[in-house]
Formats: structure tokens, sequence, C-alpha cells
């Protein structure tokens, strides 16, 4: 459906996807398709279901919110891979669909006729996007990956954390989040591509490429200029200041992106002549002399609360802002205004405080959430419109094992 006040067609509407991908870099990627209108058909194994459902704490009546965060606005079929009529079922929906996506380690899905060399051979239209550790091809293509231990390879983790510490990963497993991304990319390029050509392709991405590509600024910095790169906790190896600093009663983050906004900072915090001081007046001369301008800042700002603080460098124009907790980030009321949490009726808890998708396309936006879907909930329903399964049909599927 549209979102309320909107009468256009979501931008997906009538593109139909085949979930077969579990934990979160596929799921992410498909939740996105189904925000944008895609109808998504989620394959999950009987009795237990994609691998996030068991992870927990914290849950919401025993359910796990980690499968949450991945999987709204979905249909889950509880479906028997192992089980011969099991498998034939989903290779019809395969041939119904415009889109597969698969997170199964190497020539699994061969097994089960799901490879893309066989389903493409009858369905050359589809859109085959395969998500993997290390990529499809390569001498490490049969090894599975994990959002950590790619972090720890991609060399992420070698440039988070202060520089004393020890190597960081991020808070949340960014490696998933950004291959999800880029399979969502991928995925509507290759739908383009093919309304020119009518045929569809191969996908194939990996959690280590999309790691690595990430390294952004930093890996530039390597391989044109050979920079080994250092950790700078919440610095930046570039852009001086551009750190947290404590304050008489916190801390906030200040970001001075250019040498305007570093003379109004000096200006703000009543030392104008740093921007005539040769160490100071250019952004190069800051990064190069960090270590005598940066306490004197600390010095500065311990005097004064970060509430004086941040209302005196916000209205120089600087970008600055309190370190929130979780909480008082998705409380924060610019989020509220945004629009980007959403309470949604929920079958079983009545209502399920979730969030919207962050993508605002004002002629045609995404779609309101659905509540997350229990394991097997549109088994059924699925089956019966997409197949024309008949109620005895899927009777027999299930009394045979087939379905759940």
């Amino acid at each position: 459906m549209s979102a309320p006040g909107h009468s256009n067609p979501l931008p997906l509407a009538g593109v139909r996807v085949l979930d077969l991908s579990r934990v979160l870099a596929g799921p992410w990627c498909t939740q996105t398709l189904a925000d944008l209108g895609a109808d998504v058909w989620k394959i999950e194994a009987p009795g237990r279901g994609d691998d996030t459902r068991s992870w927990t704490p914290p849950d919401v009546g025993g359910e796990s919110t980690y499968f949450m965060c991945a999987n709204r606005s979905k249909r889950s079929l509880a479906v028997d891979l192992r089980h011969p009529e099991g498998r034939a079922l989903v290779q019809r929906l395969a041939a119904q669909a415009d889109v597969l996506v698969e997170n199964y380690r190497l020539g699994a899905l061969a097994k089960f006729g799901l490879d893309y060399d066989t389903l493409s051979r009858a369905h050359p239209r589809l859109i085959y996007c395969s998500i993997s550790g290390y990529g499809r091809t390569g001498p490490r293509a049969a090894e599975p990956g994990y959002d950590f231990v790619i972090q720890a390879e991609s060399g992420l983790m070698s440039i988070t954390g202060e520089p004393d510490g020890a190597p960081m990963k991020l808070g949340v497993a960014i490696t998933d989040l950004v291959t999800g991304m880029n399979a969502t990319q991928a995925i509507l390029a290759a739908l383009l591509a093919r309304h020119q050509s009518g045929k569809g392709q191969l996908i194939d991405l990996a959690l280590l490429d999309s790691a690595v590509s990430v390294l952004a600024n930093v890996g530039a910095g390597y391989l044109a200029a050979g920079h080994a790169p250092q950790r700078f906790g919440n610095g930046h190896p570039t852009v001086v200041p551009y750190q947290i600093f404590a304050t008489a009663d916190g801390a906030f983050a200040l970001g001075v992106g250019n040498d305007t906004q570093f003379a109004a900072l000096c200006a703000a915090l009543g030392q104008p002549q740093w921007a005539q001081d040769e160490r100071y007046r250019t952004n190069r001369a800051r990064a190069l002399n960090r270590a005598t301008l940066v306490p004197e800042l600390r010095r500065i700002l311990l005097t004064q609360s970060s509430a004086y603080w941040l209302a005196r460098i916000r209205a120089a124009g600087i970008p600055a802002g309190p370190v929130r907790t979780v909480p008082q980030a998705l409380d924060a009321p610019e989020i509220a205004a945004r629009g980007l949490l959403a309470d949604t009726a929920d079958a079983v808890h009545g209502s399920l405080r979730l969030m919207r998708s962050p993508l605002h396309l004002r002629g045609t936006p995404p779609r309101e959430p659905a509540a997350p879907p229990r394991l097997g909930e549109h088994t059924d329903e699925v089956l019966a419109q997409v197949l024309g399964a008949s109620a005895a049909d899927i009777q027999g599927w299930r009394d045979a094992g087939a379905v759940a």
C-alpha cells in the first residue's frame, strides 16, 4: 500500500522477491525492497526459521528484536528444502519471481535445483543476488563469513578504537548492513537493465568487498600515497578539530570541516587570534599541529557546560551535537519530526514500535511498515495466490512435511 496521504503507487509495486537469505545482509536488502513496495516471500525452515529468531535478548514476549529489525513488511513461508515437494514448491515460486536473494554456502542451493545456472535456463529474466563472505569466486569462496571476522580482515577494526588501545569493531554489524545496501543498489540497477535488455543476471556480492570499499579516504590514502593509517579514537586523520570534547558537565562532538568554520569557532571561544596563527590557519596546518591545538581546545571547553558551548558553537554555524545514548537518539525530537519511527499494529502484541524506511521519496514514498511475520504466517496465503494451490493441495504438502 502507499503511504498515508499519497495515491501514487509504490516504486517497486508488482516486483516479486524470493528471499532465501538469513541473518542480516540479505534480509536488510530484501527489507528495503519491501519498503519500496516489492512483495517479499521469505522462505524459512519449519520449526526454527531464520537464525535471528532465536537471537535473544532483547526480546518482546520471547520474540527476537534482532529478527524484527530486518524483516518488516515481508511474508513468511515455512518450507522444508530438504523435502522433495518443498524444493519443488520453492522452484515454482522462483519461476514466478523477479528477484531471488540468497546467502547459502557455495554450492548448497545447487543440490536443491535453486542455483542461478539451473533457474536462469528456464527463467532468463530472473535477477539472482548471491551474498557471501568472500564472493562466489576466488580462493576463499567456500568459506563462511561473519561480520565480526570481516571487520577484522578488511582493516576496518585497525582504524577503529583509541590510538593506544586494541583494534575495535563497530557497535553494529556494519559489513552486513553495507552489503545489504549494496545488494539493494545492484538489484535496482539490474531491474533497470532488464527493462532495456529483457534479461536478468547474476549478482555476486561479498561482505569482504563491501567492507574494503568503505575504507574510503583511508583506503585511498594508502593506495595513492602509500600512507599507512593509524587509529585516532574519536578524532579524524585529516580534519582537525573533529572529535569529542569534554565540558564542565559532559561531552559533545565537534566537527570543524573547513577554515571558515575554524575562524568562526575561534571567535566563539574568544580566541580570534588562532585563525591567523600559521600553526592553525589552514586545515593541513591544524592536522600537523593537533598536538598543541587540541589541548588548548580541551582546556577552554572544560570551563563551561555542554549546553553553553553547543548554543554558542551552533549559533556560529559549526556542526556540533551531544553524545547521546541510543534511547536519547531514538527519542530525540528531530527523529520524531522526520517520522522515522512508527507504532505498527501487531496481531500478538497489539502494537510494535518499529523503524520506517529512511528513504524519503516525495513522489513515491515507501510503504508504511507491517509487523515482521511469524514463522510460516503466510505459507497458505502465498501458495494460494502465487501458485494457485487449493486448500487440499496445501494440506497435502503439510501432511507430507513439505510445509508448515
